[in-house]
Order: C-alpha cells, then sequence, then structure tokens
C-alpha cells in the first residue's frame, strides 16, 4: 500500500455460513450477518465461466478494510462472504495490507449471471 491510506468509502455487510437442519437428516445453508463495515473496492482482472449451459461473469476484487484481531468475530476469513444489496463477493483469502497492519485485504470473488 506504499503508505497511502485507502478510501473506505463503502458500506458492506460481512455474512457467515450457516447450517440449517432440514429435519431429514440432511441441512441447507443460510448467512447470517455479522456487521458493517466500511471499505474500498478495487476491481481487479474477471472472466466468463460456462457452467451446465449456463454462463457466468467472475469478477475478481480487493477489498481492503481496517484490521480487526485475530480471533475477533468481526475480522473477515475465507469461506466467509460481503454484501452490497444484492451483490455478493465471496472471500476467498485475508491478509494484512501494510506494515503496521491497519488494514486487511480481501481477495474476493462476485459471480454475475449475465
Amino acid at each position: 500500500m506504499g503508505g497511502a491510506v485507502p478510501l473506505t468509502n463503502r458500506r458492506l455487510v460481512l455474512e457467515d455460513p450457516q447450517r440449517v437442519s432440514d429435519g431429514s437428516g440432511g441441512y441447507s445453508e443460510s448467512w447470517a450477518p455479522l456487521g458493517e463495515i466500511w471499505a474500498e473496492l478495487k476491481s481487479q482482472t474477471g472472466r466468463t465461466s460456462g457452467q451446465e449451459g449456463a454462463s457466468l461473469s467472475l469478477q475478481r476484487y480487493r477489498i481492503t478494510l481496517r484490521a480487526m484481531p485475530q480471533g475477533s468475530a468481526s475480522r473477515p476469513r475465507p469461506g466467509q462472504r460481503f454484501r452490497q444489496g444484492q451483490r455478493l463477493f465471496r472471500i476467498e483469502a485475508v491478509g494484512e495490507a501494510d506494515p503496521g497492519r491497519r488494514y486487511l485485504t480481501c481477495q474476493c470473488l462476485e459471480e454475475l449471471a449475465p
């Protein structure tokens, strides 16, 4: 980051996957909100993926936010996601963005149906 302060002007909701019993020995997945954060979104690479006759646009984003301590429930981790309205950003990796550990960088993937 080179000392530059990110422009954290996007409000996102951090969500965690929850398994809910379906009463028949299986489960369904729902998403529980953990809280709101302010972040900077930077678009990176994108591509199109075809699956079973359907096409998806896959867009990568680098999402930067203020750091939280390791072990904190509000610290993002892989497998969670950010929501901005109807947009969903799946978190794939999380790391410190600067040597002072003031910010975190999340590598995320947004899936869009064209």
